[in-house]
């Protein structure tokens, strides 16, 4: 389980194909590497992975066919900038909300314009996501926890404060760049409860 709060901007230093596969080697700074043990788990851009291997500066993770095709990941080359964070602690604050790393689809911005001092994006997502998301409520775009502004059927938009975008990949966005979406948890769960078996 992670939070949506982004620990560090790592960098993609190879990618690996292996197969239908692909192994990634991640640079990342020494604190998130001091803390790593083998099988942790990290999430990349919002996708949780299986740390497998580490050393001083990089660690080494593997992505399925399955992970690549329904995720942003296969669209990542040599020098790639992402998102880390690392697994929860039960004894953390909870500062963003209950992010799973199980990426729902990918989304595509349509929009960066000015906003004040913050940043305001426009997504669309594919149709079958657009009754999990709701104004003011929270979504996970490659990891990082925002809160929905407006929603107009299959497109939101999000205000990004200067923090996040300097703390974040999300300050490299522009119209086209293709991103990672988790929808709510919550709202995933209560759509099961009460949709008939």
């Amino acid at each position: 389980m992670f939070t949506g709060i982004i620990e560090s901007i790592g960098k993609v230093q190879r990618i690996e194909n292996l197969g239908e596969d692909s192994r990634l080697v991640i640079t990342a700074e020494p604190a998130v590497i001091a803390s790593l043990k083998s099988g942790d788990s990290i999430a990349i851009n919002g996708v949780c992975l299986t740390v497998t291997t580490f050393d001083k500066e990089t660690f080494i993770t593997d992505a399925s066919a399955e992970t690549l095709s329904v995720t942003s990941l296969g669209h990542l080359e040599n020098g790639s900038h992402v998102n880390l964070e690392r697994a929860m602690l039960l004894s953390d604050r909870m500062h963003g909300h209950i992010v799973s790393g199980h990426v729902d689809a990918t989304g595509t911005v349509i929009e960066r314009v000015a906003d004040g001092r913050s940043v305001r994006f426009s997504i669309e997502i594919p149709s079958s996501l657009q009754r999990y998301v709701c104004k003011k409520g929270s979504v996970c775009i490659d990891g990082v926890s925002l809160t929905v502004n407006e929603k107009d059927h299959n497109r939101f938009s999000i205000n990004v404060i200067p923090h996040t975008l300097e703390k974040t990949i999300i300050i490299d966005y522009h119209e086209g760049t293709v991103v990672n979406i988790e929808v709510d948890m919550i709202a995933r769960y209560l759509e099961s409860l009460y949709t008939p078996a």
